[in-house]
């Protein structure tokens, strides 16, 4: 299934829907963002995947980042 988003807006999109899901806001630690929290150690972002549950719910979880400058999306 292709979808018309980019894969950085799709991610965007998840991270917005997992903050509303939680009120609209997250406290978290500032050590958070750390460089490898945020990428791998060759500079590039980590991946963010989704995958449909049997009991109707989403797991979004971070994936090692597909060969190339645009992965693509893929819902599996």
């Amino acid at each position: 299934m292709t979808l018309p988003y980019r894969p950085q807006d799709l991610s965007h999109a998840m991270l917005v829907a997992i903050l509303m899901h939680h009120g609209g806001s997250m406290d978290i630690p500032a050590d958070a963002f750390q460089a490898d929290a945020l990428g791998g150690p060759d500079g590039s972002w980590h991946a963010i995947g989704m995958e449909p549950l049997t009991d109707g719910t989403l797991r979004i979880s971070v994936r090692p980042r597909p060969d190339g400058d645009e992965g693509g999306v893929t819902i599996q």
